[in-house]
């Protein structure tokens, strides 16, 4: 049996242990003195994605969710999840310990107002917490009567007997002819605009797009775990594990900046405020361990968005040509496997992990192919309610007739994809026919949408929401996120999103991703990557944007209600098909590429809830 090489579907967490180790931990903190502590899922770099020495919240509440954040008192607990994870939660962690409540943007200071006491003091982790976080849970305690108490130590490695080791992957150098421009470029770029005499870098994303280095410190990202320092004069210091370099790839990087070990990084903070030097830090990455060091020392500095970001997320032309490249490589892969899921789901079928092995197996005949982008989420009847379902040993399904959701996702060594597909499987019922159709023409009407110049995500966000709305339905999750090349899935500042306040820009590389969620009966979400870029229009008072779609895979036209679309709907799926067609038929064997052909023919042709 095919076995998946870079996820697995072990399950994880679960609420067996939650109770023993929130006793234990309970018990440590109270020999500190402390009633209570703050569990944030979180490393030294906010990460998204953690190395598993870094999961204290999956250890002490049995979650493993992407995001979240625990409260530890001694009388009570609560686990702060968004609506994403409402389901997994309650199934993961120990309700008896843990109350489940919703992550709202104050949720977590209401609960400690209404049971935090006078005299309390409440432990976190410095390294853990960015300096707004603890500036108002701060400010929060004082008013309470309580403390908020930086600790010097995390009281859950003390008690995590079976943490594993950091990580320590090799470091490699991101060839010039996909960079497409050297570091010292970049570096050159970021000094010139700095309003303080360095800045620090915290966030391992920008240090890889930077410094033109990849690494694999992370599941899934090829980031390396590491801090800089970048002067507006002199050379650069890059703060990484020297296990991690070998010398051809420190030498290369010595023209670029100095080496150092880690764990000088506060010392040379500390130095640079004795010298009276101004520091910018990144309020959404840089630990309040670092900042509180160095403001300690006397230094000053300021707080605001780290200009590498907004930079890496404009690409250039070489990381378009190779997101490009990598997409239809995805292409073929997606392609086969689609051809191979309509076989197999007329034969014996197939469960959710099977179909995300497959698609696994098929990407890996690329030999450019790394790794998957995310774990795959493999979503059939009710799972594909939940937007961001995880199957596991324990919830894998036989894939049953309706609609089948498949969101996945790739590393290639020109760049990184994010695709979804749903599928449908037999017969589908008229609502998931009317609500297939309505994601797709919201998917539709972002792909074609144009705008001026300044238009941030919040302000089209609404067009994938239309026809949606006009059934009296939505759903709960942004329409769009950045991503990047062969770097992160997840990438910012641009989103299309009610909270997408960043104009969008020629270059950055964003998902167009509607969905609509039946809880505990189907789900439904269409997902195409797109590049912003300049949009000509004759007699245009302004400068114009649009979004050329950069993924190419068949739309299933058969859960498709055709009276719900227009004319220049319709036209617009034939273009994609025909443009699908003509890019990746020429890539696939005889057999797939018939298959093809039939799975993109003209709307006219296809028969909707009736094969294809």
């Amino acid at each position: 049996m095919p076995q998946a090489r870079f996820q697995s579907f072990a399950d994880l967490g679960g609420p067996a242990p939650v109770k023993g180790r929130i006793a234990a931990l309970r018990q440590a903190l109270r020999a500190q003195g402390l009633a209570g502590f703050v569990i944030p899922r979180a490393d030294r770099h906010q990460n998204e994605y953690l190395p598993p020495d870094q999961e204290r919240l999956l250890w002490a509440t049995g979650f493993s969710g992407s995001a979240g954040l625990a409260i530890l008192l001694q009388d009570k607990a609560a686990l702060f999840i968004d609506g994403r994870y409402t389901v997994q939660a309650d199934a993961q962690t120990d309700v008896s310990v843990f109350e489940r409540l919703p992550a709202s943007e104050k949720a977590a200071q209401n609960w400690l107002k209404q049971n935090l006491k006078k005299g309390d003091a409440l432990g976190f982790d410095p390294w853990n917490h960015t300096f707004d976080f603890v500036q108002e849970t701060t400010e929060l305690c004082e008013a309470l009567g309580a403390r908020f108490v930086a600790l010097q130590a995390n009281p859950i490695d003390a008690l995590w007997t079976d943490r594993p080791a950091p990580p320590r992957a090799p470091i490699a150098i991101r060839p010039l002819r996909l960079a497409g421009e050297r570091a010292e470029a970049k570096l050159a770029r970021v000094r010139a605009g700095l309003d303080a005499d360095a800045l620090v870098v915290s966030d391992p994303h920008n240090i890889a797009w930077a410094f033109n280095i990849r690494g694999a410190d992370v599941a899934h990202t090829p980031l390396p775990l590491a801090f800089a320092l970048v002067p507006k004069q002199g050379p650069a210091r890059l703060f990484i594990d020297p296990a991690k370099l070998t010398p051809p790839v420190a030498e290369r990087l010595a023209p670029v900046a100095t080496l150092h070990d880690p764990a000088e990084l506060e010392g040379a903070l500390i130095a640079e405020a004795k010298a009276g030097r101004k520091l910018a830090f990144d309020k959404a990455t840089a630990p309040y361990k670092l900042i509180d060091a160095f403001r300690a020392a006397g230094g000053k500095f300021s707080l605001a968005p780290d200009p590498l970001t907004l930079m890496k997320a404009c690409k250039n032309a070489a990381e378009i040509a190779g997101a490009k490249n990598a997409h239809l490589r995805d292409a073929v892969a997606l392609a086969k496997f689609l051809a191979w899921f309509d076989g197999v789901m007329t034969g014996n079928g197939e469960t959710e992990i099977g179909a995300a092995v497959a698609l696994e197996n098929f990407r890996g005949q690329d030999p450019t192919f790394r790794d998957v982008s995310f774990p795959t989420i493999s979503a059939a009847g009710p799972h594909a309610a939940l937007p961001h379902y995880r199957v596991g040993e324990g919830s894998d399904i036989a894939i049953p007739n309706g609609l089948f959701l498949i969101d996945s996702g790739a590393q290639y060594e020109e760049g990184t994809t994010d695709i979804t597909r749903t599928i449908a499987v037999g017969e589908t019922t008229p609502e998931m026919r009317d609500r297939y159709t309505r994601v797709l023409k919201g998917h539709i009407a972002i792909a074609t949408s144009v705008f001026p110049k300044g238009t941030t995500g919040a302000q089209i966000d609404a067009f994938a929401r239309r026809p949606l709305w006009e059934a009296g339905v939505d759903f709960d999750h942004g329409t769009g996120h950045g991503v990047g090349v062969f770097l992160s899935v997840h990438e910012g500042p641009q989103r299309i999103a009610k909270t997408g306040t960043t104009p969008l820009q020629a270059g950055m590389i964003i998902s167009n991703e509607p969905g609509y969620y039946a809880p505990e009966r189907f789900g439904v979400r269409i997902e195409n990557l797109v590049l912003v870029h300049p949009k000509t229009i004759s007699g245009a008072e302004r400068e114009m944007l649009g979004f050329e779609t950069i993924s190419w895979a068949p739309i299933d036209l058969r859960p498709v209600e055709p009276a719900l679309l227009t004319p220049l709907e319709i036209a617009w799926i034939d273009a994609y098909h025909a443009r699908v067609r003509a890019e990746v038929g020429p890539r696939l064997d005889a057999a797939t590429r018939a298959w093809l052909e039939a799975a993109t023919r003209p709307f006219s042709l296809a028969k909707p809830d009736n094969g294809r």
